[in-house]
């Protein structure tokens, strides 16, 4: 008989250790694990680690195998691992209805739970009772689930397992916008239930995710039909939450030990190395003691000074833990194992040697990981004044099975047994090389014959959409439905994946269905979304963005692949050529790099070698032969609300002209027709209006609301989109303006008393009203008509127009909306898209984005109540509704609000450096704030202002957001429709400013010329033609130009919030050196530095909750440089500053000593005029902070005053 190794005794010894404090718990029958001795219920986190040893182990057998007995014992231990992962796949599928739920809720009673009977696989709580959705536990479980099946385990059997594991791909998909329970079963740290966004939550999502996709569940003896699809979007969505997160684990947790589980073995979840390590060495400065690391700071399980009676803590209470926090060995395994990862010797050795200075021995030699060490109650004094220095005692479990496991697994791995490979087959560790750089792949196609000639004509070589046959081009939506029968299992009444929109990462893919392959266009170019696609500057913008996203984060094999279809729409106005921006950006295309991406344009069938594909093998026929079966053919369809209200003209270049057998054709064909027909009983506007057309005056559509209001008694909206505050614009010359004729100003300010018309009876005479349809000058006409009605009668009322029954109300308006869109008025869009309460489609996804990115929001104008906080995902119906309720009878500004929502999302994705040290977007408020700019800009009425905001095409409504977010200048063009326009008011377009106060066109002259070649080409005998020359363009600023400069400044910074870097520590440090601070009559008190620490998301969002009190967005951030020099107390040797102090005094005072100076200069009342609301100068608000008459030197100085008493007697404060 052949002699035993020395690594086969060594093995031997790992196999018994393994036995007495594991594989002795399992239970016989389900598999599971119990917590411990005492604690006889299954975690499922708790589970699958403890479980890792044994497949480890199960490794280092077959690998290092003396004889066959080892290779008997390889299989023994692996099929322990295949009878615990069947066991809480079990317990899961019994909870398949809370699956299918939680799908569509995300809801916290709707979740998996996280523990389960041991010996029944049974629940042991209900709902309620516990904090049981922790998306991390069930990502862990597919992420070894993946990993084991790629090192040849078989841990699943059937094909309806397989469904439950694409839904369960569904459950955690949506991990970055979810607010979980995370690790510790707690959500916030002060353990009253409350969920957050958990970082680890996140990031073990991400990594399950990317394992999981395109992996055969069956291993080598699968097919297509057990392969597993994730959606890229979803995956990118984690990465960028993460990035945007971390170092900081959640709201109330500045960092967590339980990071290391995604920043290392066995996630992997960060590309980013220096993200890595920064936060690696966050945890170790802040939280590794002698015995391992705390969890969090100021965690208070099982310290002396936490009460077992209750499980919350007191917001004051958290204090009482700080420095006396548990510590927990299983950390120092973390760091073990990532040591040998990174290959780093002398990490690994110290920590293998402070791991062995720490693990409890049994007289048999059995070493055990205890579950923490606490300090022992008679020394916490002792400990609070010399942290780490007293020696803790054993608490909670021995052996803390999860510690254990790992444990032995980095032993394994630090001897030799295991190459870190063996335990990562799917190359998890290698996520944080680089990979060279992407070439984005452009297909550029013609949507019709005609159009492709055009393009010819500009030497454009590109095929039109029936020329790439085979090859088959789709809109994206359809897409989006063809996913929605992806993981649809009868059996288990799973319904597959929800409705939603697929991102651009998921569109430039190439996908064969049937064996077939299919195109799909990137669903901003799709014509059913709401606006945004009708203005070809703002499909230019999208695109670029798309393709620098596209460049930046694209990580699977093959190129991207982006479908850019030219339609009709794209066209010039006469139909006669290519819109010159598109054409521009063709041309920019064909350059080969675009906003920084490489770019390669081509014809689709040259890039089927080089692109990436995917095979949906899910659409394949099921056993009886049939894709649609009665049984889903409705479920798998869109929601109605999300059907669209039109098909657009352009859907009938990718209908499918197909064999009656073709049963897939068939089905996108149906996807494809599935809108509702456009009416066209809309008639024509008339140039010639009948003697008594009731809007045969001059009106505005306030004096619809008004008529209508007195008609049926509603009350006109009380808010406004302009900010009433005085700008000092009296001496500004307007920037690059073509001024608006004097007549046309008349016009705006006119009011006039409108009134309905009425029967014999004297009651509204409806039909009539009708009939004024025919004689309406213009598109604004008919839309203040159909407003009556809609109010009046309601939108399902049938007008009966021309004798033709069933035109609805609602039907006319949506023949309006398409109209309109024709001819880009966008004013009335937004007023038609407010009467019908649209809902832009991605409207629920911009929203998480910024949620999910740690931003607030808030919709309506300020102050509260009418001003609505918005702190967690809702779905797409439900916010549509609070935006609406929020804006009150404003149904405009409810539709901006959608709108400036979706471009802050963008913004956040691809420029997240603008939301620095922002915490809530106030977008009521940065409506008004961009409607008051442009009054700046323009020099014109708040009211005129509003309304030239409105009519701002969405590519400038999207830029001026950008000059408010980055506090850029910027300039204003307005110019004046023709008179056969159908216009309401005046264009106007916005540019950048340069330092010369010009924009950069203006710099070279080519915008002057264009003024005067304006002026020369109108008619002066036309009404709508400019009065005055262009002689209001200037090159240059005059000094008087530069006045309101910081005032507009600060506006814009306390609208959105914006703070300096920093900020929330420095006034945590100041709160701990006096009793509070007040603001506008609130308090912020010091004692919540005892719940929060510095660096708390939380924190700061109860500051800004505080300031965010203050209305006047220019006096909050005079507030805020106040509190800025008061935290410079903070650094002074002094133990208080007093009690509470009073921020708003501080202000006031410092205005007086600027008044003072002022005076003393010889300034008049009329430079000095005060500000009504705040009683400040508007001089001061204006002034620059910095130099002698500078607000700091004012704010210096009365907070030197203010505090006087308690500085020290040595030093000048105000130097």
């Amino acid at each position: 008989m052949r002699s035993r190794s020395n690594s086969g005794v060594r093995l031997d010894g790992y196999a018994r250790l393994v036995q007495r404090t594991i594989l002795c718990h399992q239970n016989p029958v389900t598999g599971l694990l119990p917590a411990s001795v005492d604690q006889k219920d299954a975690w499922v986190r708790d589970n699958v680690y403890s479980i890792l040893a044994i497949w480890g182990l199960g490794l280092a057998y077959r690998k290092n195998a003396d004889r066959d007995e080892d290779k008997a014992k390889a299989y023994e231990l692996e099929q322990s691992v295949v009878k615990l992962m069947r066991g809480l796949l079990q317990c899961m599928l019994r909870q398949v209805e809370k699956v299918e739920k939680f799908k569509q809720s995300q809801s916290t009673k709707d979740s998996l739970h996280a523990k389960y009977n041991t010996t029944t696989c049974g629940t042991v709580v209900g709902d309620n009772e516990w904090g049981h959705l922790q998306v991390d536990a069930t990502s862990l479980y597919l992420l070894f689930l993946a990993q084991m099946t790629a090192s040849g385990l078989r841990i699943i059997f059937t094909l309806d397992e397989v469904s439950f594991i694409q839904n369960l791909v569904f459950y955690i998909e949506a991990a970055y916008k979810v607010a979980d329970y995370g690790m510790w079963e707690r959500g916030d740290k002060m353990n009253q239930g409350i969920a957050e966004l958990n970082a680890s939550s996140v990031g073990m999502a991400k990594a399950a995710l990317e394992a999981i996709d395109e992996l055969d569940l069956f291993g080598a003896c699968g097919g297509p039909r057990s392969v597993i699809h994730v959606l890229p979007d979803e995956v990118q969505q984690c990465q960028s939450i993460l990035l945007s997160m971390l170092p900081r684990a959640s709201t109330s947790k500045e960092i967590d030990a339980g990071l290391l589980s995604i920043i290392s073995y066995p996630a992997f979840a960060i590309d980013d190395i220096d993200l890595v390590n920064v936060t690696k060495n966050e945890i170790i400065t802040k939280l590794q003691g002698r015995y391992g690391c705390c969890r969090f700071l100021r965690d208070g399980y099982k310290t002396p000074r936490e009460d077992p009676n209750r499980l919350h803590y007191d917001s004051a209470e958290l204090q009482l833990f700080e420095n006396i926090e548990c510590e927990w060995p299983v950390f120092w395994t973390y760091l073990l194992i990532d040591g040998v990862f990174k290959e780093d010797k002398v990490q690994v050795e110290e920590y293998r040697e402070a791991l062995e200075e720490i693990l409890i021995r049994e007289q048999n030699g059995i070493r055990l990981v205890p579950e923490l060490y606490a300090v022992p109650a008679e020394k916490v004094d002792e400990e609070y004044k010399n942290p780490h220095t007293v020696d803790r005692v054993v608490k909670g479990k021995l052996p803390h099975m999860w510690g254990q496991s790992l444990y032995i697994l980095g032993s394994l791995l630090s001897e030799g047994f295991l190459a870190p490979g063996e335990i990562d087959p799917l190359s998890r560790r290698l996520s944080t090389i680089g990979r060279p750089d992407v070439v984005v792949q452009v297909s550029i196609l013609a949507e019709s014959e005609k159009i492709k000639n055009i393009l010819a004509k500009h030497n454009l070589d590109v095929e039109a959409i029936p020329d790439v046959l085979p090859i088959r081009v789709q809109p994206g939506r359809i897409l989006s439905h063809i996913y929605a029968k992806l993981g649809c299992n009868r059996n288990l009444n799973l319904s597959g994946r929800p409705y939603r929109h697929i991102g651009v990462l998921g569109t430039s893919k190439l996908y064969v269905i049937r064996n077939q392959t299919f195109s799909f266009i990137p669903q901003f170019i799709d014509q059913h979304q709401f606006y945004l696609a009708l203005d070809n500057r703002m499909i230019v913008e999208m695109l670029r963005t798309d393709l620098a996203y596209l460049f930046s984060t694209w990580k699977m094999t093959g190129r991207p692949t982006v479908t850019f279809p030219i339609t009709k729409n794209m066209l010039t106005e006469d139909g006669a050529d290519i819109d010159s921006n598109i054409l521009g950006t063709i041309r920019k295309l064909q350059d080969g790099y675009l906003c920084g991406a490489r770019v390669k344009t081509g014809k689709l069938s040259e890039f089927l070698i080089t692109s990436c594909y995917t095979n949906l093998s899910f659409m394949d026929p099921g056993p009886d032969g049939f894709l649609l079966d009665d049984y889903f053919s409705e479920g798998s369809f869109t929601p109605t609300t999300e059907v669209p209200e039109s098909v657009s003209a352009h859907d009938s270049c990718y209908k499918n002209d197909v064999d009656t057998e073709d049963e897939l054709m068939q089905y996108i064909n149906h996807l494809l027709q599935s809108t509702t027909p456009v009416s066209t009983r809309l008639p024509p506007t008339s140039r010639n209006p009948g003697m008594h057309h009731m809007f045969d005056t001059e009106h505005t559509t306030k004096d619809v609301f008004t008529m209508v209001a007195k008609a049926t008694g509603l009350e006109l909206p009380s808010s406004s989109i302009y900010l009433p505050m005085k700008v000092p614009v009296a001496h500004r010359k307007s920037l690059n303006l073509l001024e608006v004729s004097k007549i046309q100003k008349v016009k705006l300010e006119h009011r006039v008393d409108l009134s309905l018309p009425k029967n014999a009876h004297g009651d509204i005479d409806f039909a009539s009203l009708v009939e004024h349809l025919k004689e309406c000058i213009t598109l604004q006409d008919q839309a203040d008509i159909l407003y009556i009605l809609h109010v009046i009668k309601g939108p399902d009322w049938d007008t009966n127009i021309g004798g033709q029954s069933g035109t609805t109300v609602r039907s006319l308006m949506t023949e309006l909306y398409g109209k309109a869109g024709q001819n880009h008025e966008w004013g009335l869009i937004r007023y038609i898209s407010g009467l019908l309460r649209k809902r832009i489609e991605v409207l629920a996804e911009a929203c998480t984005d910024l949620l999910s990115h740690q931003k607030q929001l808030t919709v309506g104008l300020p102050p509260e109540p009418r001003e609505r906080i918005i702190t967690t995902p809702l779905p797409p119906d439900e916010l549509a509704e609070l935006i609406y309720e929020a804006s009150g009878q404003d149904i405009s500004l409810a539709v901006l609000t959608q709108e400036i929502m979706v471009y802050l999302a963008m913004y956040v994705r691809t420029q997240p450096c603008l939301f620095a040290e922002m915490l809530r977007l106030r977008i009521g408020l940065i409506i008004q704030v961009m409607a008051t700019e442009l009054a700046y800009s323009l020099n014109c009425s708040g009211e005129e202002a509003s309304e030239n905001l409105m009519n701002l095409c969405p590519f400038d409504m999207k830029k001026l957001l950008h000059h408010i977010l980055s506090g850029k200048e910027f300039g204003v063009e307005k110019s004046v429709r023709p008179i056969d326009s159908t216009g309401i008011s005046p264009a106007i377009s916005i540019h950048e400013v340069g330092h010369t106060g010009a924009t950069k066109t203006e710099r070279t002259g080519i915008n002057k010329l264009k003024s005067e070649m304006r002026q020369q080409c109108s008619s002066p005998s036309s009404p709508t033609t400019s009065s005055s020359p262009a002689g209001s363009f200037s090159a240059t600023l005059n000094w008087d130009e530069r006045q309101g400069q910081w005032l507009r400044r600060r506006r814009l910074d306390g609208a959105i919030n914006r703070v300096p870097m920093g900020f929330y520590e420095k006034v945590w440090k100041l709160l701990q050196k006096c009793h509070g601070l007040s603001i506008d009559g609130f308090v912020l008190p010091s004692s919540t530095t005892r719940e929060m620490t510095p660096q708390e998301i939380k924190f700061a969002v109860h500051v800004e909750s505080v300031l965010n009190r203050v209305p006047q967005p220019e006096y909050r951030q005079l507030l805020v440089e106040t509190i800025l020099v008061l935290t410079m107390l903070a650094e002074l040797d002094v133990h208080t500053v007093g009690g509470v102090i009073c921020v708003d005094h501080i202000v006031h005072m410092a205005n007086e000593y600027f008044l003072q100076d002022q005076k003393s200069l010889g300034a008049g009342d009329s430079i000095l005029e005060m500000d009504t609301a705040t009683r400040v100068c508007n001089l001061f608000y204006d002034s620059a902070p910095s130099g002698n008459y500078g607000t700091m030197t004012y704010l210096t100085k009365a907070v030197a005053s203010y505090v006087q008493d308690f500085l020290p007697n040595t030093g000048c404060f105000v130097q």
